[in-house]
């Protein structure tokens, strides 16, 4: 029981990821929220294999946080190449939020 719940909270937090992926205001709201939707993938995928019994989920799980992490990370030089300064954008974010 505990379970569906934990795998139902997951799968609205994965919604809202998706929500800010679509309707951020800046394109690094974006990618924090594809990073964060690519988290909470690996969170399901581990609590679904815990579920369903199947201790090899965990290994598709790490593999799928390592192509997350390497795709996130990829994508920042890539907008690092173009020209945008990600470290004063993300700085400008911060102190727009304070």
């Amino acid at each position: 029981m505990m379970l569906t719940w934990l795998i139902a909270v997951i799968l609205l937090t994965m919604l809202l990821c998706l929500v800010r992926a679509l309707l951020g205001p800046t394109t690094y709201d974006r990618i924090i929220a594809i990073n964060m939707f690519g988290t909470a993938t690996v969170l399901f995928i581990t609590v679904h294999g815990f579920w369903k019994g199947r201790p090899v989920f965990i290994d598709i799980a790490l593999v799928y946080a390592l192509i997350n992490f390497i795709a996130t990370i990829s994508v920042l030089r890539f907008l690092e190449r173009e020209g945008v300064d990600v470290v004063d954008v993300l700085k400008k974010e911060v102190h727009r939020i304070d």
